[in-house]
């Protein structure tokens, strides 16, 4: 599994690691958001639905971070903690290719973070969106590299850590 993959290696080499998942905890939040699609309101807290992959559990100090809409920077303090952490980079993993990834990526370059998408740790319920997608965040916002290139460039960059 390509999260797996990445996950172990940003651990291996001391890098910070970020988990996001979306959480309603009242009626009120992302109000508009949930009304465009129900299917949304059955991600409440301690539903099975916002958990992590017990594949890709957090370790203690990996923050979860819950969000409320599509991107990982929108109302939450994502931004304040890679600051904090000197971080200019980052290797994006996850769930929808459209949705949650495209606006996380997309406002992680609009944050001045160089922005690379792990190519097979992505995906979306619509293959042609996917594709799309990817093909559109290459163009204009993040690199979109294979698994195995990113795994390279870490090693390469960061061999020295951990």
């Amino acid at each position: 599994m390509a999260n797996v993959q990445l996950l172990e290696a940003f651990r291996a080499l001391g890098l910070p690691v970020f988990f996001t998942t979306v959480v309603y905890h009242n009626e009120q939040q992302a109000k508009v958001f949930r009304q465009k699609i129900p299917a949304l309101n059955v991600l409440k807290p301690d539903s099975h639905w916002v958990k992590i992959d017990s594949a890709l559990e957090p370790l203690d100090g990996e923050p979860v971070i819950e969000k409320q809409w599509a991107s990982a920077f929108f109302e939450t303090d994502l931004n304040q903690r890679l600051t904090a952490l000197g971080v200019d980079s980052l290797v994006m993993t996850g769930l929808t290719t459209s949705g949650c990834v495209r606006a996380s990526a997309v406002d992680g370059l609009q944050n001045n973070y160089q922005v690379v998408i792990a190519e097979e740790a992505v995906g979306d319920r619509n293959p042609e969106a996917h594709r799309a997608n990817l093909f559109d965040l290459k163009a204009k916002y993040a690199d979109v590299l294979p698994v195995a290139q990113v795994l390279s460039q870490l090693t390469a960059l960061c061999g020295g850590k951990g």
